[in-house]
């Protein structure tokens, strides 16, 4: 019988096992630094992919010439960068590379397709309530106005990366959790017809609440990028207002930077 996912990663034995190291032991950088920087570099490429096996800790530190404490501290470090994951019974396993997320008005989940990155969606709310003053200014809405308000959890290899909350004037289409949780929420506003033209946007920065950092599977405390959305159709009508938290230590914007004549 053919195996499929993380038991025939694992029957098929250690990745590291086709990678060269390039360690300079007479360099003043770290050599548990020089190994994680290498090991991170094979993860983005995509020589080293999620599921995939780092071996035993000793056999690795045998083969490389390094004490076991160097090749534990090179581990933990993308460990905790969330690169890594221990797993009982299992061993260390490759989890992702860091999304990297273009500042265009595209879909999360539309960018994390693209990037072969797994996404699935948890829809936590789908109902219709009154429009916070903040909303309602951001719509163009009476406060008090009804809209949707969608709240969803976006995994990525069954890791969460994102907590988003949008709001959207109420009747603009209809937003079913079987559909919200099988396609991304730009897809189906294409498909109601609304075509998206144009977005403000503002990125930021804070620490996690313990709720949001329980969700996020992250520490209190730890860092999140924030990001505030107002889309808008091709008429100039704001149709989505997002306020989206994403994990940092899983998640980055792009920036293109033009230098002006």
């Amino acid at each position: 019988m053919a195996r499929t996912g993380d038991s025939a990663r694992a029957a098929a034995g250690p990745a590291t096992h086709s990678l060269d190291f390039a360690l300079d032991r007479g360099s003043p950088v770290p050599l548990y630094y020089q190994l994680a920087q290498q090991l991170e570099a094979a993860i983005s490429g995509g020589v080293l992919a999620p599921g995939d096996l780092l071996g035993n800790e000793v056999d690795l530190s045998v083969r490389l010439g390094l004490s076991r404490p160097t090749v534990r501290q090179a581990i933990q470090s993308l460990v905790d960068k969330g690169l890594l994951v221990r797993r009982r019974g299992v061993g260390t396993q490759v989890v992702h590379s860091q999304v990297r997320r273009s500042l265009e008005l595209t879909s999360l989940y539309d960018d994390l397709e693209a990037a072969g990155q797994a996404p699935t969606t948890e829809v936590v709310r789908n109902e219709t309530v009154p429009a916070p003053p903040g909303v309602a200014a951001a719509l163009g809405l009476p406060e008090g106005a009804e809209v949707i308000l969608l709240e969803r959890l976006r995994r990525t290899h069954g890791l969460p990366v994102a907590l988003l909350s949008n709001c959207l004037p109420a009747g603009l289409l209809d937003l079913d959790a079987y559909r919200l949780e099988a396609t991304g929420l730009y897809r189906m506003m294409r498909a109601a017809g609304i075509t998206l033209h144009s977005a403000r946007q503002r990125v930021g920065a804070r620490s996690a609440t313990a709720e949001e950092a329980s969700r996020l599977d992250e520490k209190e405390g730890a860092a999140l990028l924030t990001m505030q959305r107002t889309a808008y159709d091709d008429t100039g009508r704001a149709v989505e207002y997002g306020s989206h938290i994403y994990r940092a230590s899983r998640y980055s914007f792009d920036f293109q930077l033009l230098v002006r004549p």
